[in-house]
């Protein structure tokens, strides 16, 4: 079994349904899942994957109220990388012998229970997300997260 995996890099972006058309129309990403926890305070994000590749791309977009809507500045736009862990707990305790610590942690995702995220930055201050969730890890790359 897997223990850990490369499942997607977010993007921030100021308008979505404008990025939307930019890496659907010209780059031919298909929209494969949709989120929305900007009620609980953070934004929405749509996952795009590339049909002859695989490759996902996120878009988040945090609207104005959000706790992460801060001052967009071109070229930062990189929100994170995304990893799913078997053991998200284990994991945490590598990093941290490495000296890498959370710089935010259990953020809720809803509607799947379960679901645990911790993130930290890598060396270069670029955020990192790392999430378990309760389904056991796939035998094969999974066609969403």
């Amino acid at each position: 079994m897997v223990e850990s995996y490369l499942a997607y890099t977010g993007l921030r972006v100021t308008d979505l349904e404008r990025s939307l058309k930019f890496y659907t129309g010209f780059f031919g990403l298909g929209e494969v899942a949709r989120g929305d926890n900007s009620s609980g305070g953070g934004g929405v994000s749509v996952l795009l994957r590339d049909g002859f590749t695989g490759q996902k791309i996120e878009l988040n977009y945090y609207p104005p109220g959000s706790k992460y809507s801060v001052p967009y500045v071109p070229g930062e736009g990189l929100d994170h990388v995304a990893f799913r862990v078997a053991d998200l707990d284990a994991k945490l305790k590598q990093l941290a012998a490495a000296g890498f610590r959370p710089v935010r942690k259990g953020d809720p995702v809803e509607p799947m229970a379960g679901f645990r995220v911790a993130y930290l930055a890598d060396p270069d201050g670029n955020w990192v997300e790392l999430w378990q969730q309760p389904d056991p890890m796939p035998s094969a790359p999974p066609e969403t997260y």
